[in-house]
């Protein structure tokens, strides 16, 4: 049967200062009225009841996960992480949870903070990954988004042979993983028409993944073993505590992926719909519409000769402009962030000057 993960750790730090430490990017509504997280146990409901569906996020936020998941998640299934150690650990946990109840399941791996249109054909991949996990039961499968443009803010997975045909759906053979290319690379890549983005979605056995991790990562598996066997005991929640701490903190590309696709043990689903991981406030110009300056809006705007710019605000906050182009304008609450669109891409380094000074409060 068909399980599903979903990631819901990530700090969403490029998301400053919507997204902040005690409520990250996942629950927050970036287009139309559901949370991130809301809508990705929406687009995988039709296809896997709630009690086949876990959610792992940070011990920090699970109980905003409880909530917001109320009615379509069980709460014993939205797990808590004392503390962030990376993809691996947090799928290698999830696989080996799913094994307890259905050793031959299906796991779809999904992050929560990723967009996903049309629906349909999100749910008709789904299907046919389901059918390739069984046709290829010994293998990790992913899903590769086609580019429309040479990103170097995405990984790339390099296309080989055709596999198979299910759902109208194609899978090849991935003959290796490129990390974010510069500008040159990532046109090269584009040219070759053999690249695919690397979306972040899996689909396996459990069997699969805990036996590439138990072929490279041991002492993870051995780790992950501890804590699943004291798992609903009393003594579970401070093993979990005590053995997470030393888990190797690495993410699943790293661990098992790059090298698993040497071996031929990674296929690709060629994904039929279109996809955003909504990496930065730019991603909304591609969700939301724009006025007759090029200018993308949510919140109170007045501005005099301005154009091309993303401005976000509290309700009740105006935010006014006169004479800028090419902004990025951000309030939230106590913190305000502007900066110009190319520099948009280094909000992790502002991040970082703000801890550096002492102002932890703001984030």
């Amino acid at each position: 049967m068909l399980h599903a993960m979903i990631m819901a750790g990530g700090g969403g730090t490029r998301f400053w200062p919507r997204s902040r430490a005690v409520r990250p990017k996942q629950f927050l509504t970036f287009s139309g009225n559901r949370t991130l997280l809301q809508s990705t146990v929406d687009r995988i409901a039709a296809q896997v009841p709630a009690e086949r569906t876990w959610v792992l996020t940070s011990e920090q936020h699970r109980g905003e996960a409880v909530e917001q998941l109320k009615g379509m998640v069980p709460a014993e299934q939205v797990v808590g992480e004392p503390m962030g150690r990376d993809t691996a650990p947090c799928v290698a946990l999830g696989a080996a949870l799913v094994a307890r109840s259905d050793r031959d399941a299906t796991i779809m791996v999904m992050p929560a903070d990723h967009l996903i249109e049309p629906e349909q054909e999100f749910r008709r991949a789904a299907h046919a990954a389901e059918q390739f996990a069984n046709d290829f039961p010994d293998s990790l499968l992913t899903f590769g988004i086609e580019p429309t443009f040479p990103s170097t803010g995405y990984g790339y997975i390099h296309r080989g042979e055709r596999a198979g045909t299910r759902q109208n759906v194609p899978i090849s053979r991935a003959h290796g993983f490129r990390e974010k290319p510069d500008l040159s690379a990532a046109e090269g890549f584009l040219a070759s028409g053999d690249y695919f983005w690397n979306s972040g979605i899996f689909v396996w056995k459990p069997a699969a993944v805990l036996g590439q991790l138990e072929k490279r990562k041991p002492a993870l598996v051995a780790t992950i073993q501890k804590i699943v066997a004291a798992w609903g005991t009393d003594c579970g929640p401070e093993v979990f505590r005590t053995e997470y701490a030393n888990a190797e903190k690495i993410s699943i590309d790293y661990a098992v992926m790059q090298d698993a696709a040497k071996d031929g043990k990674v296929l690709v689903i060629h994904a039929p719909y279109k996809w955003d991981d909504v990496g930065s406030w730019l991603a909304l110009e591609r969700h939301n519409p724009q006025d007759a300056d090029g200018n993308t809006v949510q919140g109170l705007h007045c501005g005099v000769r301005t154009s091309n710019c993303v401005i976000v605000s509290d309700p009740s906050h105006l935010i006014g402009t006169i004479g800028v182009e090419n902004l990025v304008v951000v309030q939230c609450g106590n913190a305000t962030l502007v900066t110009t669109r190319k520099g948009e891409a280094d909000v992790k380094d502002l991040i970082n000057r703000i801890k550096a000074q002492g102002l932890e409060r703001f984030l």
